[in-house]
């Protein structure tokens, strides 16, 4: 099977910067398949980054390349590294935007990028991505070993982990991502539900003290079970108990943003 390698950016799709890495990654190994996650991250975010190749690298062939460039630290003193998982490899800047992913499929090796025999001849302190994270990607396509990279690297950066404090009928959790449609999901897993004591067809009070936002709505099994137009909690495709309104947007009805806090009570 060809390799396959995937790009994961804040570039946007109206500049030249995704073509340039994907012309870097063709004049290496032209049998390269390379696929387009997304370049629509907001620019500099680096959680949503994190939690969008979380949501999608696993269902890729494995010995996928996933790269990632949403790097507020390009050209800083921040390391470029290479991760070996247990059926992946992620190449990107060493901010925590990897590591999500890296270690739910269980990392086996990470590698600072150090050896200039696998970077472009000149390296731009402002386009990492084209110059040292497209080349590296497409050496590892051609069976690099990721030892030949540089030193091996014991303490990554890390983002934050979410907090939840769940208890019966009760649960404090954030906003931690916020999709196309505007659907907001908590830090609640299914797997806390047995705790919070919900079920399907229950009712939850919503409050996000932030957006002076205090709501009633239930808890149910899709978007369809609901009315047009009413808000409703799920547990999402991810796992995840997401705030959403059927046909419509919750973040932008009340203006809700990743990062606000949320409490939930499970009224029965």
């Amino acid at each position: 099977m060809r390799p396959v390698i995937t790009l994961l950016t804040d570039f946007g799709y109206d500049s030249y910067f995704v073509p340039s890495m994907k012309g870097v990654i063709l004049s290496l190994n032209p049998e390269a398949v390379i696929i387009d996650i997304t370049h629509s991250i907001p620019q500099f975010n680096v959680h949503k980054a994190a939690f969008t190749l979380w949501a999608s690298y696993k269902y890729f062939p494995k010995g996928t390349i996933h790269v990632v460039v949403v790097d507020p630290g390009v050209g800083t003193s921040r390391r470029a590294i290479a991760i070996k998982t247990r059926n992946y490899y992620f190449v990107g800047p060493d901010n925590g935007v990897l590591m999500m992913a890296a270690e739910d499929d269980g990392i086996i090796d990470i590698r600072a990028i150090e050896n200039r025999d696998f970077m472009r001849p000149v390296v731009s302190s402002t386009f990492h991505g084209r110059d040292i994270f497209a080349p590296v990607a497409a050496y590892l396509s051609l069976g690099l070993d990721i030892a030949l990279l540089g030193s091996r690297v014991t303490d990554p950066a890390r983002l934050p982990g979410i907090t939840n404090r769940v208890s019966r009928n009760i649960a404090n959790s954030m906003i931690i991502y916020i999709d196309h449609f505007g659907n907001a999901y908590t830090g609640i897993r299914e797997s806390d539900l047995g705790v919070l004591g919900l079920k399907y067809g229950d009712e939850l009070r919503i409050v996000i003290p932030r957006r002076n936002t205090d709501l009633r709505v239930r808890f149910l099994r899709s978007y369809g079970y609901a009315g047009d137009g009413e808000v409703l909690a799920l547990i999402n495709s991810e796992g995840f108990l997401e705030l959403s309104i059927n046909r419509g947007n919750f973040a932008q009805k009340y203006g809700v943003v990743e990062g606000d806090e949320v409490t939930l009570f499970v009224i029965k």
